[in-house]
């Protein structure tokens, strides 16, 4: 009985990685929110920090972009907190789709290229195309950190 639990839980993890690429959204498809971008066209480098607050909040600094469409960032991400934390880029249907598996499997591990998960005192970078407008969302989705306020919006103007 604990093999055929064993093998129910393995499969639901699977699952939503081999129907979509990865928990995230899938990468076999295009993402709304666009793409990973080449490092020699970065436009602009915006540097964001990740921590938590005295008062409980987590949050990132800043928390809200403005870009325009066909713009290559380099986002330079640092975890200034005492926690993991998360960057995760997408439109909000997926970031809300993923931060539901998060809190399922609170210990799934992925590697997509429009997220990064840094232990405290790391730095990482996402190189990043915005190939559509509109307005997408940044997340952490590490269990309880996008409710205690670890969250934002990337507007994405017209050319």
């Amino acid at each position: 009985m604990n093999t055929a639990i064993l093998g129910l839980v393995l499969a639901a993890l699977a699952t939503p990685v081999l129907a979509a690429g990865s928990h995230a959204g899938g990468h076999s498809e295009a993402m709304a929110v666009g793409e990973p971008g080449d490092a020699t066209k970065v436009t602009q480098t915006i540097r964001v920090s990740m921590k938590e607050t005295a008062d409980g909040k987590m949050i990132f600094t800043p928390n809200n972009f403005k870009v325009r469409k066909d713009q290559t960032i380099r986002f330079t991400v640092k975890n200034e907190g005492e926690l993991d934390h998360e960057f995760v880029l997408d439109e909000e249907a997926k970031v809300m789709e993923h931060k539901g598996l998060m809190e399922k499997f609170p210990e799934m591990e992925h590697a997509d290229p429009n997220a990064i998960r840094l232990a405290p005192g790391k730095t990482g970078e996402i190189v990043w195309r915005f190939t559509n407008d509109g307005v997408f969302k940044v997340a952490c989705l590490v269990p309880g950190h996008y409710d205690a306020g670890m969250h934002g919006d990337v507007t994405v103007a017209k050319k």
